[in-house]
């Protein structure tokens, strides 16, 4: 058994590789066999561990402030040093396990990746991948230093859409067109950006003998269970089905606010003219009422982030310097995981939360897992504990349960909830229909004005029901405002995926709601182990592609739309 790893995360964040190489090394000189493999991989799982944890505090640091010049230098140094060396060990122990042709317990699906991996693995690749990640880094610090001067106050972009939900329509289209111009200044500098990230992966792909960068990026992913050609099945089914479920969205919204157009500022007011939801009054009180919803769920769940509150696990507030959108990440040699975000008072801060809170809660429910291999959870499931977990919540935002609304503002939340889970999915098919252009055509993709035309043809055939004549350049650009597209690319379908098999999770939960949670949390419990149709199933879900279970999924969801509704006031 090794000894003599870090223990504390204070102790961890002052290693660097010649203290990990000899534990490396002597991984690689044992012998294995069936009577030590076990323990060997409990070895391993222990490095990997520590190695994994410092990269994601590390990554932390930089985006909680990513002004942080010190952070910026450490993160840089970790990706210049430690990271190739001990991606070039796990080859090593990759090929070393193998070779061997030992299967320990619980540990076939995580053989299965290590496969793809080590197949896909090119030491000329190591330096590209962290250059990689460098280039995500300057796009988040391009994202979060964008400012505008508001009513004698300087705001961020995510603190300015608090305004879009102002009933006055001048001031919130003026706030939203201030915001199109701010990022429109940055249009060049995250166009030449853009141009080095798709060289980067273009000869990632190359080095690696694959045909372009999206059969690497697949292969990269994990992704076994399915096709480019079923995502462009799933397109067409969102085509055919969920626009126009989400055009009759928008044209209700048009006729309660009384307009002969619906424009880009007018999507998240109140169409019945009410102030907007105010949920909270500062993160203590998010928090605390997170937790009550939480507890309603299932108290043990409930626990889970009572710990991240007394633990300070969680950094909420929004503020300049600080990267954009939210994320959970887990700190594994400590069991614990760690919550982003960038509140800013709204009712989509209260489903961030509980959408980040559903992936925490895979970290907690997979703490006792024997391996480090077993916690790679395909991101097509990772997303199911979080979506899912927005509907299973739902019920309880009421007041009555210590969360955040009245019985009629709950209602109007629920509504404005499932309303989103519809318009979601046509612009999810945008985004991951432009990514597969990009990278069918990446002599075209190298034109960022090439890049502007097909997300706009992309928007033109998914995104019907609102009028943005005069405001082209901000559609053109829209590809700008994905992080997704920049740091994560192909990492977009898993969210419409798992949407449609969070709504399935939660079409239980009608019925039985206590058997749903159950199903859900065991489903959690398996981490990486089972392949995503099998998670999906145990969930009480299906992997789906087509228009079929989508109506399915879009009936159940205007339905109880329509409900809320009647049941809300009339809403």
């Amino acid at each position: 058994m090794l000894t003599g790893l870090p223990e504390t995360p204070q102790e961890l964040m002052t290693w660097d590789w010649p203290q990990f190489q000899p534990f490396a090394q002597h991984l690689a000189d044992v012998k294995i066999n069936s009577q030590n493999v076990e323990q060997w991989l409990r070895d391993w799982s222990l490095l990997d561990e520590c190695v994994d944890e410092l990269y994601n505090r590390l990554e932390v640091a930089i985006t909680v402030n990513t002004a942080d010049k010190d952070a910026e230098s450490r993160f840089n140094h970790f990706m210049d040093t430690i990271y190739p060396k001990m991606m070039a060990s796990d080859q090593g122990l990759k090929l070393k396990l193998l070779e061997s042709g030992l299967v320990p317990a619980g540990f076939a699906i995580p053989l299965r990746n290590y496969r793809a991996e080590a197949k896909l693995f090119n030491a000329d690749n190591l330096p590209l991948l962290a250059e990689e990640q460098k280039l995500s880094n300057e796009y988040n610090q391009i994202i979060s230093a964008m400012t505008v001067p508001w009513q004698g106050r300087e705001l961020t972009i995510s603190q300015l859409e608090a305004v879009y939900q102002n009933l006055e329509r001048d001031t919130r289209e003026q706030a939203w067109r201030l915001a199109a111009e701010r990022q429109l200044a940055d249009r060049q500098a995250i166009n030449e950006l853009w141009q080095k990230l798709l060289a980067l992966r273009l000869k990632l792909a190359a080095n690696s003998g694959l045909p372009d960068y999206r059969a690497f990026r697949w292969q990269q992913l994990l992704r076994f269970d399915y096709t480019p050609a079923d995502c462009k099945s799933f397109h067409d089914a969102i085509e055919q089905v969920a626009v126009p479920a989400a055009s009759r969205i928008y044209d209700r919204r048009r006729q309660q606010l009384g307009l002969q157009t619906l424009r880009p500022w007018d999507l998240n007011v109140d169409p019945l003219g009410r102030s907007p939801l105010q949920p909270f009054k500062d993160v203590r009180q998010l928090e605390e009422k997170v937790s009550n919803v939480f507890h309603q769920v299932h108290p043990e769940l409930g626990a889970y982030f009572d710990i991240m509150i007394q633990e300070n696990l969680l950094d909420l507030d929004n503020r300049k310097n600080k990267a954009p959108g939210g994320y959970c990440t887990g700190f594994n040699l400590v069991h614990r995981p760690f919550i982003f975000a960038n509140v800013v008072g709204t009712h989509r801060d209260v489903q961030t939360m509980l959408h980040e809170g559903g992936h925490s809660f895979h970290v907690f429910e997979t703490a006792g897992m024997s391996y480090f291999g077993q916690l790679s959870v395909p991101a097509e499931f990772a997303e199911v504990a979080s979506m899912a977990m927005e509907l299973l919540a739902s019920p309880y935002l009421a007041n009555d349960y210590g969360g955040f609304y009245t019985k009629e503002e709950a209602a109007r939340a629920g509504i404005e909830q499932l309303e989103q889970i519809i318009t979601f999915w046509p612009y999810m098919a945008v985004v991951d229909a432009f990514q597969h252009w990009v990278y069918e055509n990446p002599p075209k993709a190298k034109n960022a004005d090439q890049c502007d035309a097909e997300w706009g043809a992309l928007w033109q055939r998914f995104m019907p029901g609102v009028d943005w004549s005069g405001l082209e350049d901000t559609i053109l650009t829209g590809w700008h405002k994905k992080p997704h597209i920049h740091t994560s690319p192909f990492y977009y379908v898993e969210y419409g995926l798992a949407q449609l098999a969070a709504v399935q999770v939660w079409e239980n939960a009608l019925r039985d709601q206590t058997s749903a949670v159950a199903r859900y949390r065991k489903a959690l419990s398996l981490g990486g182990t089972e392949t995503v149709p099998r998670l999906y199933q145990t969930a009480g879900a299906k992997l789906a592609f087509d228009a079929d279970t989508l109506k399915k999924a879009i009936s159940l969801l205007e339905t109880k739309i329509q409900e809320l509704g009647s049941n809300g006031n009339n809403l």
